[in-house]
């Protein structure tokens, strides 16, 4: 991460009014965001010399709004109280707290380029499946380190999980946490975002680490949707249907989301808090499973596309199934996209091409020599004696190709071994029969 150095300007707020230049050792850079509980800026440690954000909480006094001022205060005790505390790679690192000159404030690791996951709850801005379970599953994972600590986050919603540029998750913001044994940490009432409230929440009953999955589950909801569990015209309504409704299946938003994933969101959702999952290790191991048979399913299809395309292949055409489904596994199917070099005249390695899809031009020093196109094949000397390719070839189009090395050949049946030998020589000496070809 880039540090900023101190600068000479003195710093504008978002409505033009001057900022501080400091908070303690902080160098202050730049207000990069404001809310009703306080501003945070851009800011920067010397010390450590790196960028750090700062939270200035927006406490007031008691005479302009006690009951604000009273919640305010606790939320800067709770997050000054995990100084340190809580070290997982999927939390905000909190550095710091202090006050200064009355105003109070907290010092948190500064993520450039960061964004949270409220830019992804919109039918049209959803992200892949893939990247859903996984931002879930880290999430499930922080929770139940911060849990095992003692700690329930209780605002667990799209707005307090962050994204880093490499897609990285923090869960942010522990400012209405339940910590154990801290009296300080008891906000009454009902403390939280309402869509994202478990029905113990709704109605002020104990918090448990599985009122954090269920919030968690809300979130995975509106993930895959883009539509909240459930919504209404007003506070009242709303309340009522976490405590009392179900939300409408996902599959009536998204047809393609699997059933297994769909049934991780219901356990999440249950209502009595008994039913979802344990903690938040069970939900990561589920979604680890899911994981799985999703990524089996699609490499599945994926070879049977391959095979279907092989078996079209006048080169296949005397291969049985199972001879075939051996050559694919030892061989590679790659994709090459117009002008990229598939293999470069001079170098030596033991692979024999077959073009699937697509064409190929044969280039010797500058001079195009040929034109290759499916179910023709390059490569032979190399695999029969590692010679140096004599010729360079490039994709002419997009072109999708089998690669078949000599060393990994020598690990299939005899039967394969003797069939794909029998086929590649007839190959070669149709290509040296060939005026005018190019030898590769």
């Amino acid at each position: 991460m880039a540090a900023h150095a101190p600068t000479n300007t003195k710093p504008k707020a978002a409505n033009g009014a001057a900022i501080p230049e400091k908070f303690g050792k902080y160098v202050i850079v730049n207000e990069v965001g404001r809310g009703s509980t306080g501003t945070v800026y851009l800011s920067h440690d010397p010390y450590y010399r790196r960028d750090v954000a700062i939270k200035v909480y927006n406490i007031g006094s008691e005479d302009s709004d006690a009951e604000r001022s009273r919640v305010t205060r606790k939320m800067f005790f709770n997050e000054a109280h995990m100084v340190g505390m809580l070290q997982h790679p999927n939390i905000m690192p909190i550095y710091d707290a202090g006050e200064e000159n009355g105003k109070y404030y907290v010092v948190t690791e500064h993520i450039h380029g960061a964004r949270t996951l409220a830019s992804y709850c919109k039918p049209g801005r959803l992200l892949p499946v893939d990247d859903v379970i996984e931002i879930v599953y880290k999430t499930a994972k922080a929770l139940h380190y911060a849990h095992g600590r003692g700690v329930i986050h209780r605002d667990i919603k799209p707005s307090n999980i962050m994204l880093t540029m490499d897609n990285d998750v923090r869960v942010i913001d522990f400012g209405i946490a339940l910590i154990k044994d801290a009296d300080f940490s008891r906000i009454e009432g009902i403390a939280g975002s309402p869509s994202y409230m478990s029905p113990e929440q709704v109605q002020s009953e104990e918090l448990t680490n599985r009122s954090d999955l269920y919030a968690l589950g809300a979130v995975m909801y509106e993930l895959l949707t883009g539509y909240r569990p459930f919504r209404a015209g007003n506070l009242s309504k709303l309340l009522h249907q976490i405590v009392f409704a179900t939300p409408p299946p996902i599959h009536r938003y998204r047809e393609d989301i699997p059933d297994e994933l769909e049934n991780i969101v219901a356990v999440l959702l249950q209502k009595a808090s008994d039913k979802r999952y344990a903690n938040g290790l069970a939900l990561a191991a589920e979604l680890t499973q899911v994981y799985q048979t999703l990524r089996a399913k699609a490499d599945q299809f994926d070879n049977q596309e391959h095979f279907d395309l092989l078996r079209r292949l006048s080169f296949f055409h005397d291969f049985s199934h199972s001879e075939i489904w051996e050559v694919l596994r030892a061989g590679e199917i790659a994709e090459y996209q117009e002008e990229d070099e598939i293999v470069r005249e001079g170098e030596i390695d033991d692979r024999f091409y077959i073009i699937v899809t697509g064409e190929a031009e044969v280039v010797s020093g500058q001079r195009r020599v040929g034109i290759l196109g499916r179910g023709d094949c390059f490569g032979e000397s190399s695999y029969l004696s590692d010679a140096k390719r004599n010729a360079s070839i490039r994709a002419k189009s997009p072109v999708t190709l089998l690669s078949v090395s000599a060393t990994l050949m020598e690990q299939v049946s005899s039967s394969c071994q003797l069939r794909f030998n029998k086929v590649f020589l007839r190959s070669l000496i149709e290509r040296l029969q060939r005026a005018g070809g190019a030898r590769t």
